[in-house]
């Protein structure tokens, strides 16, 4: 189907995107929908109390005592395993396993 030109004075419809808005002029909205004066929000917070959060708020890593019980867990889970693979079950059936491999006749 051939596009139809348009008419010298008909503009074609394009959909509005919405420009972005900066942060003061959406707080300024918002304060005035509340019925707000042109007061900030929130007072700003002071240097110790951003300190104090951010100290609460910290997680850089694992810790000494995590460090401490996951090192505890691999080494008992390297226990547990090492008792299972020199077991007398486990050995037996590796040491069948080589023999029937080595035996085979090609």
């Amino acid at each position: 189907m051939p596009l139809i030109p348009l008419p010298p004075n008909v503009v074609p419809l394009r959909p509005r995107v919405p420009k972005p808005r900066p942060l003061a002029t959406v707080l300024a909205w918002r304060r005035s929908v509340a019925g707000i004066p042109d007061a900030p929000p929130f007072p700003p917070p002071t240097r110790p109390v951003v300190t104090r959060l951010r100290a609460v708020h910290t997680d850089d890593g694992m810790s000494t005592a995590e460090y401490a019980i996951g090192t505890l867990a691999a080494a008992a889970f390297a226990a547990v395993l090492y008792g299972v693979v020199t077991g007398d079950s486990v050995v037996g059936a590796l040491t069948a396993l080589v023999q029937r491999a080595l035996s085979v006749n090609i």
